[in-house]
């Protein structure tokens, strides 16, 4: 029978013992934060707090000790000429048009959102991140550090975390004929037994329910965006109503979205996301402080690689709780919580490609991308915040972490944030829907019994979770602010890392084994699903 007749009939394909406990716990969430706002959100920081006071040392070993250090052997080592797919494979999509649905796939709103408000925090000292380092706020010195902990933050490091874990899949899918699933990646270290009912129950449920609180969390993130953002720009007062109105909105954009499929939705809307991206940091390099651009942005990189070490195995106790576990740990929990399953969303785009192309798609252009990125944002409003032409960091004292992007962009010289404003709202928006498109069709896939991830899964069921997860989304947006604003935004973010930071952790080691230890399969034992 075909897969999407199969996909068609949920009643009898559902995975129940996948589906009900993890919407057990959405549903839950949900259902508490609506009775009792306060205590969910009081909950959810509390979990913040131990989750990466406790297991801060765990995520850097995992990620720095394991998987930056194999993206670095793994792309110049002979591994990297093997065509994945078997060598005559053809690739689906051209090269740029790969690398626009991989970076907007992958970095939602995410870039947009920190690349002006993550330096000027540092900068400003907001809440402390320079207390334990001896660096005076305001200063050139204050500047060069921003710039590198954003470049640490955001580069590299993280975007090894997807490169590896999508490697990873993808030669278990194309070349070992493995299922396209969480679970069997991790069969190169336990055999069939990780494949029983049983087993493989408890980690795609784990995995899908990380999935889950991760696009809740860039839900919450994109929602109070917009919001800040209208109020900003056009005085528009935040209320219930209006984040209620924006959340149903991208709700039903995204559940929608799925059905146009990956072919026609992402690939033109990512196309075309990216060349914003572009425009967006050309326009600033070229009307910006130019020279301040780059002269912070050369210095960050002395800096950042300088410190990558004592960065990189900090587990709290050098950097501190303010910047450590607020910022750097809280960007791992993020990454993380996403990074088995938009694996999948990786391998899936990668058939045809050496491992060497799919490394620097997925690896090196996205991280120069980014350091260009915040050096370009970065520097301009850490400039603009020192020459005093807008007090950005009064706007984040006063208004949340996310306030100081819309407060630079009203700052713009020659009227510019008029028309820069309203775009960068429509790009924000349009970031998160190509990635939540891609991530509400695996949730409802993962429910489902043999049907590959990235297929359509029943309508019924992408409802349910967009619903439950934007109910969860629209609360955590609205009651969930705290000191920063974006409490609750962290908050679920660390769940979502904690959840999968152990299945994260050996699927490093799976890594090792199959290409490294193990005798690495160049073709496929036989056809596979493509």
């Amino acid at each position: 029978m075909d897969t999407k007749d199969n996909a068609s009939k949920p009643k009898r394909d559902i995975r129940w013992e996948v589906f009900i406990p993890a919407y057990i716990v959405v549903a839950v969430a949900a259902i508490v934060g609506i009775v009792n706002k306060d205590m969910l959100t009081k909950a959810s920081n509390a979990f913040f707090f131990w989750s990466l006071d406790s297991f801060g040392w765990l995520y850097q070993i995992s990620i720095m000790a394991s998987f930056v250090l194999v993206a670095v052997v793994t792309c110049f080592s002979k591994i990297g000429g093997m065509r994945i797919g078997g060598k005559d494979a053809k690739p689906k999509y051209s090269f740029w048009t790969w690398f626009a649905m991989a970076l907007t796939g992958g970095i939602a709103t995410g870039i947009v959102t920190w690349g002006v408000n993550e330096p000027v925090i540092y900068f400003g000292n907001v809440w402390g991140e320079l207390d334990t380092l001896g660096i005076t706020p305001g200063t050139t010195n204050a500047a060069i550090f921003a710039m590198a902990r954003t470049y640490y933050n955001w580069t590299f490091v993280p975007y090894a975390i997807y490169a590896m874990c999508g490697l990873l899949v993808a030669y278990i899918y194309y070349h070992k004929r493995g299922a396209l699933t969480v679970t069997a990646t991790l069969k190169p270290l336990f055999g069939e037994r990780i494949t029983s009912k049983a087993a493989s129950a408890v980690i795609d449920t784990l995995s899908m329910l990380a999935l889950t609180i991760g696009l809740a969390t860039g839900l919450t993130m994109c929602i109070t965006l917009t919001v800040t953002g209208l109020k900003s720009g056009y005085g528009i007062a935040e209320s219930l109503p209006l984040f209620i109105g924006i959340g149903v909105a991208i709700i039903f954009a995204f559940t929608f979205s799925t059905y146009v499929g990956l072919d026609k939705g992402l690939k033109i809307v990512g196309s075309l996301n990216a060349w914003f991206y572009y425009g967006l940091m050309v326009l600033l390099l070229i009307c910006g402080p130019t020279l301040y651009i780059l002269r912070i942005g050369t210095a960050g990189l002395a800096t950042w690689m300088h410190n990558f070490w004592l960065w990189g195995l900090d587990p709290i106790d050098i950097g501190g709780a303010a910047l450590t576990r607020s910022w750097t740990l809280f960007d791992w929990a993020f990454w993380v919580g996403y990074a088995p399953v938009t694996g999948i969303f990786l391998a899936l785009l990668s058939y045809g490609r050496t491992v060497r192309e799919y490394m620097i798609v997925n690896w090196i252009l996205p991280s120069v991308f980014g350091i260009l990125w915040f050096a370009i944002w970065g520097a301009s409003a850490m400039h603009m915040q020192a020459a005093g032409t807008a007090d950005l960091v009064g706007a984040i004292n006063s208004g949340g972490a996310v306030m100081a992007l819309w407060e630079f962009l009203k700052h713009l010289p020659f009227g510019l944030g008029y028309v820069v404003l309203p775009v960068n709202i429509l790009v924000i928006l349009a970031s998160f829907i190509t990635c939540a498109d891609a991530t509400l069709t695996n949730i409802g896939s993962m429910c489902v019994r043999d049907v590959p991830i990235g297929t359509e899964p029943p309508a019924k069921m992408k409802a349910v979770w967009g619903i439950s997860v934007g109910i969860v989304a629209i609360i955590m947006a609205a009651f969930g602010g705290g000191a920063q604003g974006v409490d609750g935004v962290k908050a679920l973010a660390a769940a979502a890392g904690f959840v999968v930071l152990f299945i994260f952790a050996v699927q490093a080691v799976a890594f090792v084994k199959v290409f490294f230890m193990d005798k690495f399969q160049e073709e496929p034992a036989e056809d596979v699903q493509k």
